[in-house]
C-alpha cells in the first residue's frame, strides 16, 4: 500500500462527501486506502458512509460511539493504516488534482524529509496561510487577549510567518494539521498524535516531536488543495471553542516551556474566557488566525 488517507469527521456530512468524491475521482496510479473515523456524527454522516462503503472497496470506516477528539481519532486510523505514507486530511477539503500521487513521488525522491504539506486554498481560490513558526510566550499572550485583531507587532508576525514565501519550497517549523503528508513509520516512531490534546495544538505538538528527532518538515508548492476551513468548529460557540484552545495551549506550554510562562498564560486564559463569553453574548464573528 502506497498511501493511507486518514480523515476524522464530525457532523460535516456534505463536505465529507465532496471530499471523498474528489479523492476517488483524482487519485490514480497509486495503491491507496481511505480511512474515515467518524466521531459520533448525528447529521447523516453514518448512513452516507455506510452507503459509500458498498461501492468503494478501498474505503474503511471506523464509527466511534463518542466524540473521541482529533488526536485520538487520527491514532485509530493510524493503527489500522497499511500505507507507506499517511495523509492526514480534514473532511472540509477537496482535491483538484492527483495530490496524493504528487506528494508520494515528492517524498520518494527525498528520503531526508519526514513530512510535508502543500498549498491550501479557500473555496474562493485565495491562498490559505498554513505555515507558522514555533509559538512563544508573547505571541500567545497577545492572542489570548485578542489583541491580534487590532495590531500585529513584529513578534506576532514572526509567529504567524507573515513573511513566508508560499511560491517556493522550504523547510518549516510547523504545518497546519488540516493536511499533513508523512512517512507512516516516522509518525509511529514518535508514538502518533499526542492524546494529551482533544482538539487544537495537537499538530503543533506533532511537528515539535518530529523535529526533536531531527526530522525535516517541508512546505512545497508542488500541488494545491481546497480547504473550506473550520466547518466543524463553526458549529460551536465562542466560549467552548476558546476553552478548547486554552486547554491545548496550556498543555503544550506545560510540556515544552518554562513553568513560569505556563503559569502566566494560565492566568491570562481566565481573562480570555471572559472575552469569549462577551463575544458570544454580542454574537460577534471572530476570524481565525489564518485569516488575519
Amino acid at each position: 500500500m502506497d498511501v493511507s488517507i486518514i480523515i476524522v469527521n464530525w457532523n460535516v456530512r456534505n463536505l465529507l462527501y465532496r471530499c471523498l468524491q474528489s479523492i476517488f475521482i483524482f487519485t490514480r496510479d497509486l495503491e491507496y486506502e481511505v480511512i474515515v473515523i467518524d466521531n459520533f456524527s448525528l447529521d447523516g454522516s453514518v448512513q452516507m458512509l455506510n452507503d459509500l462503503s458498498f461501492t468503494q472497496p478501498n474505503l474503511r470506516v471506523i464509527f466511534n460511539q463518542e466524540n473521541a477528539g482529533f488526536a485520538r481519532a487520527n491514532n485509530q486510523g493510524l493503527r489500522v493504516a497499511k500505507g507507506k505514507y499517511a495523509l492526514f486530511m480534514n473532511p472540509d477539503m477537496e482535491l483538484v488534482e492527483n495530490t496524493p500521487r504528487l506528494l508520494f513521488h515528492y517524498l520518494e525522491a527525498r528520503p531526508g524529509i519526514a513530512a510535508c504539506t502543500c498549498q491550501l486554498q479557500y473555496g474562493q481560490g485565495n491562498r490559505q496561510p498554513n505555515i507558522k513558526r514555533d509559538p512563544t510566550f508573547w505571541s500567545q499572550l497577545w492572542i489570548l487577549y485578542k489583541l491580534h485583531h487590532f495590531w500585529q507587532p513584529p513578534f506576532l508576525k514572526k509567529y504567524l510567518a507573515k513573511n513566508f514565501e508560499y511560491s517556493r519550497e522550504q523547510e518549516v517549523e510547523q504545518v497546519m494539521g488540516a493536511f499533513i503528508f508523512a512517512r507512516r513509520d516516522m509518525i509511529n516512531k514518535i508514538g502518533g498524535w499526542s492524546e494529551d490534546y482533544f482538539i487544537w495544538w495537537e499538530d503543533v505538538d506533532l511537528c515539535k516531536r518530529l523535529r526533536q528527532l531531527g526530522a525535516v518538515i517541508v512546505y512545497t508548492p508542488v500541488s494545491r488543495v481546497l480547504h473550506y476551513e473550520g466547518q466543524s468548529f463553526a458549529q460551536q460557540l465562542s466560549f467552548p471553542k476558546q476553552r478548547q484552545f486554552n486547554r491545548g495551549l496550556l498543555t503544550y506550554f506545560k510540556k515544552y516551556h518554562h513553568r513560569l510562562a505556563w503559569f502566566m498564560l494560565r492566568l491570562a486564559s481566565i481573562d480570555s474566557l471572559a472575552l469569549a463569553w462577551i463575544t458570544q453574548l454580542l454574537r460577534l464573528k471572530q476570524r481565525t488566525q489564518s485569516k488575519l
